[in-house]
């Protein structure tokens, strides 16, 4: 059997489409791809931003405290001499407390009284303790690789040398949200570890490695996005962290025992602060102990290269799926499909965030959006022009077949592929006299003569809600049920045959015939077998059975009895019951070729 070439164009259509659609996310992923700024970043930050809503905080490590620096601690020490003293103070009753260690968030930069200095250095020096450090990072969108920083504010020499140093930066999103820690920062004095990692590998006694995709402590390996950095999953709102005053530590120093101390500023206008989904105002210090939990194991957050790829594959994926769906079906199937499947990829990226992976969900979008807008425009022009072909085609039909055959054929080609038995209306008509009548015209007069006569029949069977089969001539067949509504189809039938005979003077007009001519009409009602008939590459529609047979043979019945109209007595029934003109004769008659006798009514009109 030979291929449908519709069909092979229709796939190479959706092959080249879902081709088209790989290409563009190929385009549109190749920045996510190499972690370079897109401008995707900012919907893949609000969506972000949304499923942390959604899944809401989550529980913090238990080995984490933050000590804050609030507004009663600055209001306590207004006027109490050096700020390093009084910072050398809390330093020395946390140390008291004996912590697992302390990161103080805190920039030591400017140069301070040189006693204010000896004196936090020795409060530093009694407990393992990481102070902070900061870069200044050239102004614009984040570069791949290892952040280098343009110059990195570091803490006086002398209070250096009681701690580690760590630096404090955090990677924002346009909006101002962290989004990254960095792990390492590349300074003037080489790499430096972030104060976060110093901190945890100080607490856990354990030195950080890393390769280019992951971070081990100890037996615990936390995946790392490109260029070292932690993927911050934000934890909640101020005070989702253990949280003690300053003011308070002395009354709290079993809580501090063996912890993890942040020391840092909460206090009104002190400090870096930060907007997130949780907390439009969130204290600096509450977010480096957040990441220190995250390093600790709670609430890990994966986006690496492998999961760059995971969305590089999955909007291609479904770009492809989404836009060979609207290429090869029909519209009303395919979008639907290619919504549900975007839409279930969009539900599984959210879901896999609940597993602490984040998937961009902006790239699925703008991947399989734009592919999916232009093949259901270029699908809705195709089968707008597949509609009006299809139309016309229904036109022409309907010039070769009644229109209700017309309708049927086009509404289901399938129609009639096995035959199938019916009650039906059947109506003969035929014109008395009218080889003399042709001889009497010649051929172009007795033409004009049979497309009038055709359309008075066509007239009368389409009123009454029938479909002509046949034209045979000066005869023409038709039946009355076909599409199982409109009503009683014997009382239609007959009343056609009545219009039929009303309309029969105005025959032959135009040709100037003195006398009209004659009809005959023979209407029946019974099962048929409506079939088709004719090969593969041309067929047509008829109707046999012996309610065909009777119906012929009443036209017979009529002329032989004087009649215009013969029809069954069921069929007259149905008229009488309909209100149509009464017969004029009630007969019981044999029929030739036919065993038995028939009750027919007769119309002499």
């Amino acid at each position: 059997m030979a291929a449908d070439p519709r069909r092979g164009r229709a796939l190479s259509a959706g092959l080249a489409g879902a081709v088209a659609a790989v290409l563009w996310v190929a385009l549109i992923a190749a920045p996510h791809l190499s972690g370079r700024a897109s401008v995707l970043d900012d919907l893949d930050a609000r969506l972000l931003d949304l499923r942390l809503r959604s899944f809401g905080a989550i529980a913090p490590s238990g080995d984490v405290v933050l000590v804050a620096i609030d507004d009663d601690a600055m209001a306590a020490r207004s006027g109490s001499g050096s700020p390093r003293v009084w910072l050398a103070g809390i330093v020395a009753a946390i140390a008291d407390a004996r912590p697992g260690a302390l990161a103080v968030d805190v920039l030591f930069a400017d140069p301070g009284p040189p006693e204010a200095d000896i004196a936090l250095a020795g409060a530093l020096a009694r407990v393992p303790a990481v102070i902070a450090a900061a870069g200044r990072f050239e102004d614009g969108p984040a570069r791949p690789g290892l952040p280098q920083a343009r110059d990195t504010l570091w803490p006086q020499p002398g209070i250096a040398g009681a701690a580690r140093v760590g630096m404090v930066n955090v990677v924002t999103d346009r909006s101002g949200t962290p989004r990254h820690l960095p792990l390492l920062v590349l300074t003037e004095r080489g790499l430096q570890p972030s104060l976060a990692l110093q901190a945890v590998s100080l607490f856990e006694q354990v030195p950080p490695r890393f390769d280019e995709t992951t971070l081990r402590l100890g037996a615990r390996e936390l995946p790392l996005d490109l260029g070292l950095h932690l993927p911050l999953r934000l934890v909640g709102s101020a005070g989702t962290i253990p949280t003690i005053p300053a003011a308070e530590i002395a009354d709290a120093s079993q809580r501090l025992k063996g912890k993890l101390v942040v020391l840092g500023f909460t206090a009104s206008a002190l400090g870096d602060r930060f907007a997130t989904p949780f907390d439009a105002s969130l204290p600096g210090a509450e977010l480096l102990a957040g990441a220190m939990s995250q390093l600790l194991g709670a609430g890990p957050l994966r986006r690496d290269a492998q999961v760059r790829r995971w969305d590089a594959a999955l909007a291609g994926t479904v770009a492809a799926l989404c836009t060979g769906a609207v290429i090869l079906m029909p519209l009303s199937t395919g979008l639907p499909l290619a919504l549900a499947l975007v839409l279930a990829a969009l539900g599984a990226v959210w879901l896999a965030f609940a597993q602490g992976l984040w998937l961009n969900a902006a790239l699925l979008l703008a991947g399989a959006g734009p592919p999916l807008l232009l093949a259901g425009i270029g699908r809705y022009a195709v089968e707008r022009r597949a509609a009006a072909r299809a139309g016309r085609a229904v036109q022409t039909l309907k010039r070769f077949q009644s229109p209700v055959l017309a309708e049927l054929i086009a509404g289901d080609p399938g129609f009639l592929r096995q035959p199938e038995t019916r009650d039906l209306v059947v109506l003969f008509v035929d014109l008395a006299g009218f080889t003399r009548l042709s001889q009497a015209l010649g051929p172009e007069g007795t033409e004009t003569f049979l497309k009038g006569f055709h359309h008075l029949v066509t007239d009368a069977v389409h009123g009454q809600g029938g479909a002509v089969l046949n034209f045979m001539g000066d005869g023409a067949l038709a039946v009355f049920g076909l599409t199982g509504t409109g009503g009683d189809s014997a009382a239609g039938a007959l009343a056609a045959g009545f219009a039929l005979i009303d309309s029969a003077p105005h025959l032959g007009r135009a040709q100037g015939l003195a006398e009209p001519p004659g009809l005959r009409v023979g209407i029946h009602a019974g099962p048929v077998i409506l079939s088709r008939l004719g090969d593969e590459t041309q067929q047509q529609i008829s109707v046999s059975g012996d309610t065909v047979n009777l119906a012929s043979r009443l036209m017979e019945i009529a002329k032989a009895e004087g009649a215009i109209l013969a029809a069954s007595a069921p069929v007259a029934e149905a008229g009488r019951t309909a209100g149509l003109r009464a017969p004029d004769a009630l007969r019981t008659l044999p029929v030739r070729g036919r065993a038995g006798e028939v009750d027919v009514a007769l119309w002499r009109l």
